[in-house]
């Protein structure tokens, strides 16, 4: 309209192009409308792809390749090992460090089970070997363990156990009974006897607690989870050690199944059965650490979560297993897990 001389234009010219340019303007508005409300929509997060549960989705979906429906959600020294939800982060030391994040809210074990010898103490090789051998000198048997023999015995669960598979393996002593009834005498008294030197060991606290256990018991007696060791060591021997070693404070609030409580010894799921079934818990709500092959096949044989603390005769074992597998527990600022750690395991949801 502008572009026209308005001596050539009538009044009626004027109102009708100006009404054309009024309707142009409010067309280009509508179309500003439209590209604006399109960019929101971009933005918006799409609508779910099924009204199908997870859990039904997943039972239609094509199942995995061998090798990745083989691979578990586990955690391998301090190094994550599988994979879903998880991320690697390097630690300003250059390292890879792991910890445990829920998509919801914490989840806690119902129980945490510990077993004893390797786990709460590294007894093996300096406690319960030289009790042995100092048994035996003190009885003149004439029969030492040195450290590699002993480390292929604790593949047999159970000190009795333990005796009597070598004697039978080796030949028994001059001074044994020959008697089938009465070797089984003999070998409980050469096994009290130890248990008894083994019990001034804890006494004196010449052996320590490993790093992270009394950390994460309180965690669990704080949060009201419920605490138990399971061992197939003396009663009193694993006694001596949670109330010398833990305290009596905690003692008290700690289940004890240990020793001959139970007719099998570990790899058999006895001890942890009998476990779960006295403390009122579902075995599929308990996370138990471990250190070793045959308390790993234990707690796996029961239906719950295990976590393996590697010790010193069982570091090379196979732990391909469990459900995470550290060198310990750990205090900060070394800790390798803690109770949050725990409970994520039952939700197989990690971040490291």
């Amino acid at each position: 309209l502008k572009k026209i001389p308005d001596r050539y234009l009538s009044r009626r010219d004027i109102v009708r192009e100006t009404e054309r340019e009024r309707e142009r303007e409010r067309e280009s508005q509508t179309m500003a409308t439209v590209k604006f409300s399109l960019s929101l929509v971009s933005l918006s997060p799409p609508p779910p792809t099924s009204l199908i549960p997870n859990a039904a989705r997943a039972s239609n979906a094509t199942p995995l390749p061998p090798a990745k429906a083989a691979a578990k959600s586990r955690f391998m020294g301090k190094c994550l090992r599988a994979k879903p939800m998880m991320i690697h982060r390097a630690s300003p030391s250059g390292g890879i460090t792991c910890s445990a994040v829920s998509s919801s809210p914490a989840t806690l074990p119902s129980a945490l089970l510990f077993d004893c010898d390797g786990v709460l103490v590294d007894t093996e090789k300096d406690g319960h070997r030289i009790s042995f051998n100092d048994t035996f000198k003190e009885r003149e048997l004439g029969v030492t363990w040195d450290v590699d023999l002993y480390g292929e015995l604790l593949k047999i669960g159970g000190g009795k156990e333990r005796m009597t598979a070598y004697f039978n393996k080796v030949g028994w002593p001059e001074k044994a009974p020959r008697d089938e009834a009465e070797r089984k005498v003999f070998i409980a008294g050469l096994h009290k006897q130890k248990t008894e030197l083994f019990m001034v060991l804890i006494e004196k606290k010449l052996l320590p607690l490993r790093p992270g256990v009394a950390k994460l018991v309180d965690q669990a007696l704080k949060n009201g989870v419920k605490v138990a060791v399971c061992s197939t060591s003396n009663e009193k021997a694993v006694s001596a050690i949670v109330s010398c070693l833990l305290g009596p404070e905690r003692a008290e609030k700690i289940k004890i199944f240990a020793g001959d409580v139970v007719p099998k010894k570990k790899p058999d799921p006895a001890i942890y059965n009998l476990a779960a079934e006295t403390l009122g818990v579902d075995p599929s709500k308990c996370v138990v650490v471990e250190d070793s092959a045959i308390g790993l096949a234990a707690a796996k044989a029961a239906g719950m979560t295990c976590i393996v603390t590697k010790s010193g005769y069982t570091a090379d074992e196979d732990f391909e297993n469990a459900d995470a597998v550290f060198d310990c527990i750990g205090d900060p600022p070394e800790e390798r897990f803690d109770l949050a750690f725990c409970g994520s395991l039952l939700q197989k949801q990690f971040v490291s």
